[in-house]
């Protein structure tokens, strides 16, 4: 009983490690300014291309012009939630990270491809969506059946650290509303 009183515990250490991987470096964050690259999405409602494809759109994440990162960033991480269903919320419909060039103050996020493992180069799946229906990895699309849900997208410039000696930083946050559906 012990023994098993230990390693859950153990496990929820690890949990939590995880979702902090990136400790503030200062309070309150600098905001990041967060527009869309495509006019097709406008903040108010999912365009249908953005729609998971369980529900007949193409599922991919909108593309992201990000500005306002501070020096010291190497990547840019966008957690994705339904913030009207609480299990898809706070990166529920995944946690996607891009690359960013030395010194960059601005970066264009490329679209990444839903439910699935392949990512173009220079992002990763930072976690896969939280989905536990038509389970796929990755990013989810918004995937609420047009019942009106609110999804959003908290943007954040951080250091991913290079080493393991290293430790993450989030240097800047912003948050832009990717629309109903």
């Amino acid at each position: 009983m012990r023994t098993a009183l230990l390693i859950a515990l153990s496990a929820l250490t690890l949990a939590g490690c995880q979702t902090s991987k990136y400790k503030a470096a200062s309070d309150p964050l600098p905001p990041l300014d967060v527009k869309f690259a495509s006019a097709a999405w406008d903040g108010k409602a999912v365009p249908k291309e953005g729609v998971c494809q369980v529900h007949g759109g193409k599922g991919d994440t909108p593309e992201l012009i990000v500005s306002g990162i501070p020096a010291g960033a190497n990547a840019v991480i966008v957690e994705f939630s339904d913030r009207s269903f609480s299990p898809m919320d706070n990166g529920g419909h995944g946690v996607i990270g891009w690359k960013i060039p030395a010194g960059a103050t601005s970066a264009t996020l490329k679209p990444v491809p839903g439910m699935t493992h392949a990512v173009a180069d220079g992002a990763w799946i930072e976690s896969h969506n939280a989905a536990t229906r038509d389970v796929a990895p990755g990013y989810r699309g918004p995937c609420s059946g047009g019942r009106g849900n609110t999804y959003e997208a908290d943007v954040k410039a951080v250091y991913k650290p290079e080493k393991d000696s290293e430790e993450g930083k989030l240097l800047a946050k912003g948050r832009i509303r990717l629309g109903t559906y």
